[in-house]
């Protein structure tokens, strides 16, 4: 089928399992004609469903708890429990036991689309080579977290940019509207739940953000967290797998600092505790170092399952000089064909 029809009859599915807002689910139909690298953001069930088929040989690697959903702009600033700033991974909704190198080519592909759109001044085989250079010696040394006060200063630079300044994003949040009409009982109790004090005062806002779950129910309590309806669907939806509550972003944030409550995603809001999109990610002459992070932070994640390193290392070792590139190529080709299509046939 064409990525017309499979986009229909995911949110068809989708949406009989959670609420979904078609004004947003527009606005996203309309950002995925934009450019191939939003189109990839938004349609991480469509690469669930061809990967394996455009790269199958790489489908039959060694299996970890994977992040699925993983580009270049999934990742973000997040605050531990000392009071440290970390960077890593921050979205892991699309969490689910995969072969390890599906993030590596997702997180390539996108850096390719991203090239190719200008967001990143880098060329093709040189992408390839520093994120798996950081993935291998990240696994090699069984991982370490980037902490950006201690031996990571020069990421906590780019991090700390003019565009997140705190005064920007509040304004920002104070700006968005307030939800009228019913809100879901689920939302509010695992917001409440989780108030720094009982009888904490709050606005609740509607917030419209991301791609890949433009269209889920997404909310903002001013003063207080952030919610989102939790539904990690793609992968389930190309696996076969009947979704009425997935618990494998849960099993994935548990080793990332991440709170949740059942169907709902409740995390902490703030400057420094947000994703990082490209428009702000100024980084000149550190994309490639910064790409090696990425890498080397996918290896974080997967060190969740210990027990696959040293399968991992062999397989890395088996494959041949650019496979990472090579495959990238590939799924840039099959993605691009994809887009061509939306944007000729896709709906609004």
């Amino acid at each position: 089928m064409n990525v017309v029809k499979a986009t229909r009859q995911f949110e068809a599915w989708l949406g009989k399992r959670t609420p979904l807002v078609k004004k947003d689910l527009r606005t996203k139909h309309e950002a995925m004609k934009s450019s191939a690298f939003r189109f990839l953001r938004a349609t991480y069930y469509r690469w669930a469903q061809i990967w394996p088929n455009v790269c199958p040989d790489l489908a039959k690697s060694p299996q970890v708890l994977a992040v699925g959903d993983l580009h270049v702009e999934n990742f973000g600033t997040w605050r531990d429990i000392e009071g440290r700033l970390i960077w890593g991974v921050n979205d892991f909704d699309e969490a689910y036991p995969l072969p390890y190198a599906n993030d590596l080519l997702r997180l390539a592909v996108s850096a390719h689309l991203a090239s190719e759109a200008g967001q990143l001044a880098l060329k093709g085989k040189n992408i390839c080579a520093a994120i798996l250079d950081g993935y291998t010696e990240g696994m090699r040394a069984e991982g370490q977290p980037h902490v950006l006060s201690e031996t990571h200063t020069w990421l906590r630079q780019i991090a700390e940019s003019e565009l997140r300044d705190p005064v920007r994003f509040w304004a920002k949040m104070s700006a968005l509207p307030t939800v009228k009409g019913d809100t879901p009982a689920g939302a509010v109790d695992a917001l409440e739940h989780l108030m720094p004090a009982p009888g904490t005062q709050y606005r609740l806002a509607r917030r419209v953000a991301g791609l890949g779950n433009l269209g889920h129910a997404r909310l903002v309590a001013l003063g207080a967290r952030a919610l989102r309806g939790l539904m990690g669907a793609g992968t389930d939806r190309a696996c076969g797998d009947p979704l009425s509550n997935n618990h494998q972003p849960r099993r994935a944030m548990s080793r990332s600092l991440r709170v949740v409550s059942t169907g709902w995603l409740v995390r902490r809001l703030s400057p420094h505790c947000s994703r990082i999109e490209l428009a702000t990610l100024q980084a000149p002459g550190k994309e490639l170092r910064l790409l090696h992070g990425m890498g080397w932070e996918t290896a974080n994640i997967h060190l969740g399952a210990r027990t696959k390193r040293k399968q991992i290392l062999s397989h890395l070792n088996k494959q041949r000089p650019k496979w990472l590139h090579e495959a990238a190529d590939d799924m840039v080709t099959a993605g691009i064909s994809d887009w061509k299509t939306w944007k000729k046939d896709g709906y609004i």
